[in-house]
């Protein structure tokens, strides 16, 4: 799988074989929340192993993550058509989160390329599968 975040062409990060993260933090959201998504994500068994199943982890394979934070995730559409992000954290408060988790997923020695946090970027991705995943610190 590759993945690239793109932007404005100056700012670049690729990565491989691994995930691409959107990550969306919410106003109720600690350091417990990060830390029980960063330990489940590295350890997530999702990746083919040699007969074909989903088996191994992003451990196993070596994989990389290129995590992007998204408040859009937290866009709320019950009324009218036009969304609105009340549960999204507040901007400073959702990057020094989405910091701590990252800094989680290198301790785990994941490979990690970050986008630009409140950034207008171009993400791409190649996606093998397709396997997408929602996880939720809310549904432990």
């Amino acid at each position: 799988i590759g993945n690239r975040a793109v932007r404005g062409g100056a700012d670049r990060a690729d990565v491989g074989q691994g995930f691409l993260l959107l990550v969306g933090i919410g106003r109720s959201d600690i350091c417990a929340d990060a830390e029980y998504l960063a330990k489940k994500i590295v350890n997530l068994r999702i990746f083919s192993d040699a007969a074909g199943k989903m088996n191994l982890s992003l451990k196993d394979i070596g994989g990389e993550v290129l995590s992007v934070s998204q408040f859009t995730l937290y866009a709320g559409t019950r009324k009218g058509n036009r969304p609105g992000f009340d549960e999204a954290a507040p901007a400073h408060l959702a990057e020094d989160l989405w910091k701590r988790f990252n800094a989680l997923l290198r301790a785990e020695n994941i490979c990690l390329r970050e986008g630009v946090f409140a950034a207008d970027m171009q993400v791409s991705l190649i996606n093998d599968g397709p396997v997408t995943i929602v996880l939720d610190s809310e549904e432990r």
